[in-house]
């Protein structure tokens, strides 16, 4: 396949950048990666920005290998925005984190749609009867037992049932739509489709698709992924090469600790967090 001159340029620019940060990176980690991948996710779940709390804690269902990601995505479940703690449970289903199903059942009474869902699908995948419970109450108005919605339940059911679009985008950012990127949501995907960028969702898609190819062919295709020009595809390689869980990439990532755009630094950092808790 032929590169454009432009592409080449643009991969050249990235480069430059992340040699610019190099000596940076070079002190921090001299703490070593995983410590300064834990302070980048610290600081990302306790940014004043809401956004840039729901991509941080987004990231942190690809941290399998670490108990401290369950705390973390936990104690957003308590967070002022409702966007965060829909983030949060959905965390904690994908960490299949059982010492969270109380705070998980607890989130069912939330007044915001979105939370409620999310914390329902995570019950329902961890086979917990109470997200079952929720989703025949939304299926026919009333709990198994017979028994009415609470109070908060009902109503925050009622404006989602009765909103097409807010029952849209929250069906889609819980898996019935596909988000190839982590921490973005509908609203990114919608902008990226809108402004004619197909094909960055379809390579980002590819490369989510190629994680667990056993080819070392894929795992070299995820790393030069890296650096390319297009954060969504950065973030796309490094939530990857998280779930690829090939402790051998390790070097390889570390330089996205610095990367400039926020969300790629996240999920590197969770990428960076999750290899070193490998063994």
């Amino acid at each position: 396949m032929q590169i454009s001159m432009n592409r080449i340029q643009a991969i050249g620019k990235v480069a430059a950048l992340a040699m610019a940060g190099y000596a940076l990176l070079g002190i921090a980690l001299a703490q070593g990666p995983q410590q300064v991948a834990w302070k980048i996710l610290q600081a990302g779940v306790s940014n004043t920005n809401s956004q840039q709390r729901v991509s941080a804690v987004t990231v942190l269902a690809l941290i399998t290998s670490d108990p401290k990601a369950v705390t973390m995505a936990e104690q957003a479940l308590q967070d002022q925005n409702a966007d965060v703690r829909a983030a949060a449970a959905t965390a904690l289903g994908t960490l299949k984190a059982e010492s969270a199903i109380p705070a998980l059942e607890q989130a069912l009474k939330d007044t915001d749609p979105s939370v409620i869902m999310a914390a329902a699908k995570s019950l329902v995948e961890m086979k917990n009867e109470d997200g079952y419970d929720t989703y025949y109450a939304v299926a026919t108005g009333q709990m198994k037992s017979g028994a009415g919605l609470v109070a908060s339940q009902e109503k925050a059911l009622n404006q989602l049932l009765h909103n097409p679009k807010d029952l849209a985008e929250t069906a889609f950012e819980q898996g019935v739509g596909f988000v190839p990127f982590g921490g973005l949501g509908f609203g990114a995907f919608k902008m990226i489709h809108d402004n004619g960028e197909n094909a960055t969702v379809v390579e980002a898609t590819a490369l989510k698709m190629i994680a667990h190819d056993p080819d070392p062919r894929s795992g070299k295709a995820l790393v030069a992924a890296t650096t390319d020009q297009q954060w969504v595809i950065r973030s796309a390689a490094y939530d990857a090469i998280a779930r690829r869980g090939d402790r051998s990439l390790l070097p390889d990532i570390t330089t996205g600790l610095t990367d400039q755009q926020q969300v790629v630094k996240l999920t590197a950092a969770a990428a960076v967090a999750q290899l070193s808790a490998l063994r």
